[in-house]
């Protein structure tokens, strides 16, 4: 019997598979499919302080391998997740969740992680400094590491929970933001966030999504957030959430062998509802064939 659990900044997961923010909802999109219990956790939807409506439409392009979005972190906002996402939950998932958390200000982060902080069912805060797709926040905060560093000590003086940070990979040294925010007290790190991408419609000779921008996710990046994953577990002394064009339960171990302790999985429950559950399914025969009895020790096996 394969023993799947790992221990993420102190919170035991039952396996490492954890739906990504902005894939997942609150997870009641999903539970009428499986019972999604079965999940290690799950991320939900990313929360700033107000409620926000998002960016125009069309917000959504696909690619060969993946998919572009600038959905612009629509959400109702910390307090309406609090009074109404948080307790219907409860009915539904028995397990701590992760609460992805987006600001425009230093304050905003500080003041949206305070109340999270308190809520039973939060065992991880998900610090998002890396959306692409949102003006004057986002990820202007996770390309520079004084930046990161800023929002990271902030949320850190107002919590008490697992800070786990999620970083851009659009940038040059992933390292050093990683560093600087471990270095600010941040608990983990987690990698990557979507990359920058576009497409453009020839017929009409104009950008497909109204923001012309947005987040590019799916198959295809999965090398580039492996690669990350592999500089920063070596380089930091903090668990790493992996993230970024995982669709099977290889990939997971992959990931999970370039030094991440967790894997979220995005964009792939937009393609197939069933995939977190296919993969936590297929896991145990996979480990067996590499002679894998715990998973938690392959994490950074390789060199």
């Amino acid at each position: 019997m394969v023993d799947l659990s790992v221990n993420l900044a102190g919170l035991k997961l039952d396996n490492p598979i954890i739906p990504a923010s902005g894939t997942f909802g609150f997870g009641k999109e999903f539970k009428d499919f499986y019972d999604i219990n079965i999940l290690g956790s799950f991320s939900f939807k990313g929360t700033t302080r107000e409620a926000r409506f998002g960016n125009p439409t069309p917000r959504i392009a696909e690619c060969q391998n993946g998919m572009i979005n600038a959905v612009g972190l629509q959400n109702p906002g910390v307090h309406h997740v609090i009074e109404h996402e948080l307790k219907e939950m409860k009915e539904y998932f028995n397990k701590p969740v992760i609460a992805n958390v987006s600001g425009f200000s230093v304050e905003d982060y500080a003041y949206t992680c305070a109340l999270l902080d308190k809520e039973e069912q939060v065992g991880i805060l998900e610090v998002n400094v890396s959306c692409p797709n949102v003006h004057g926040g986002g990820m202007s905060f996770g390309t520079d590491p004084d930046c990161a560093a800023e929002v990271t000590r902030a949320v850190k003086a107002v919590t008490t929970k697992p800070v786990f940070i999620k970083l851009s990979p659009n940038v040059t040294d992933i390292v050093s933001i990683a560093k600087a925010c471990e270095e600010a007290g941040a608990d983990g790190i987690c990698l990557i966030n979507t990359l920058l991408g576009m497409r453009i419609d020839i017929k009409n000779r104009k950008p497909i999504i109204a923001n012309k921008m947005g987040g590019f996710s799916g198959d295809a990046v999965f090398p580039v957030a492996l690669r990350m994953v592999y500089q920063v577990a070596k380089a930091c002394n903090i668990p790493v959430m992996g993230c970024g064009g995982v669709s099977s339960a290889k990939d997971v171990i992959e990931m999970m062998m370039a030094g991440a302790t967790a894997v979220q999985v995005g964009a792939a429950n937009l393609v197939n509802p069933y995939v977190c559950k296919e993969i936590i399914e297929a896991l145990p025969a996979e480990c067996e064939k590499l002679a894998i009895n715990r998973i938690s020790d392959i994490i950074g096996v390789v060199e």
